[in-house]
């Protein structure tokens, strides 16, 4: 008999997607359902006054977490979502184990069976419930990558081959993602372009900025192209784009758009700049030049870099969770 998850999806719709990557992963293995939660002014209290409740959460609007037969496991997403997930631990006697993504803060942290952190985030002395991942899970799965290139292939058809992805993110913690590194990026694919010729998909978004992608695009204006910049009105080729090219480069800023590229186990080729990418940010990717899944977008080799193995944290997680007695 199959075992029944129970994920928990609030509005923090990056944490969502991650966790919708997983149950992709999971695919028919595990009964997943979806709980949507809204929230209430509580969830704003920490989580060791919530504790083990659903203080904070708006039951009227919610999916139901009561009253029901619970669980083997349940998913949450979030720092909020844990009293919910702890909560549903106690009504079912115990039973129920929790699957943590990301860290939620000391409270709790012993009622978690598995605990899915970045390898980045690594912590000294890490309890034996702490699983820790190169990257993070997203929906760009085989079977969506083949559905894309299947649907966009015949749209970038015209273009010269090679096609190489640019997937520009842009500022961070307050940091602009300013114009020295916008011009740098430009030079850098310039050159790169020079030497394998082809033509490029890009895409910005809104921490682009419109002084550093319009610098961008007036640096590549000779370079063919397919772009999806931000603003633009148009069906979002994004997951095309990862399935049709035969490279990509990636700005280092997000962990998403860098796990998404090393997914498709082609050369990714990775942007770090100067005096943007936090102490956080540049141990990620140095993690990605470690496990071979990337290399830099300067480097000598950036024209031959293949990668050793492809990056799929979703499915490293949903072996993970498999094995949960």
């Amino acid at each position: 008999m199959k075992k029944t998850l129970w994920a928990l999806f609030d509005d923090r719709t990056g944490s969502v997607g991650q966790a919708k990557g997983i149950i992709m992963a999971l695919q028919d293995r595990i009964t997943v359902i979806e709980k949507n939660l809204v929230y209430t002014r509580a969830a704003a209290l920490p989580n060791f006054i919530r504790g083990r409740s659903l203080l904070g959460i708006d039951r009227q609007k919610s999916s139901p977490l009561d009253g029901e037969e619970y669980p083997d496991l349940v998913l949450s997403v979030s720092r909020r979502t844990l009293p919910a997930a702890r909560h549903i631990r106690k009504m079912s006697g115990n039973k129920t184990k929790i699957i943590q993504l990301m860290y939620p803060g000391k409270t709790g942290l012993k009622e978690i069976e598995l605990l899915i952190l970045s390898e980045h985030d690594r912590k000294k002395n890490s309890p034996d419930n702490f699983f820790y991942i190169t990257g993070c899970p997203h929906r760009a799965s085989a079977q969506v990558l083949s559905e894309a290139k299947e649907k966009w292939e015949p749209v970038f058809a015209p273009l010269p081959r090679p096609l190489t992805t640019v997937i520009v993110g842009g500022a961070i913690k307050g940091k602009p993602f300013c114009l020295e590194n916008a011009r740098a990026l430009a030079r850098e694919i310039l050159e790169f372009k020079r030497k394998c010729g082809g033509s490029i998909l890009i895409t910005t978004s809104r921490r682009t900025g419109a002084e550093a992608q319009n610098a961008i695009m007036e640096c590549l204006k000779e370079v063919p192209a397919y772009t999806y910049l931000w603003g633009e009105k148009k069906e979002n080729p994004y997951m095309g784009f990862l399935a049709c090219a035969d490279n990509h480069i990636v700005t280092g800023d997000t962990v998403s758009m860098c796990s998404e590229a090393c997914s498709t186990g082609k050369p990714v080729l990775v942007f770090r700049g100067r005096g943007w990418l936090t102490p956080k940010h540049l141990r990620f990717v140095q993690s990605l030049f470690d496990g071979g899944y990337a290399a830099a977008l300067e480097a000598e080799n950036a024209l031959s870099f293949a990668p050793t193995q492809r990056l799929d944290c979703a499915g490293q997680i949903a072996e993970r969770i498999l094995e949960i007695r």
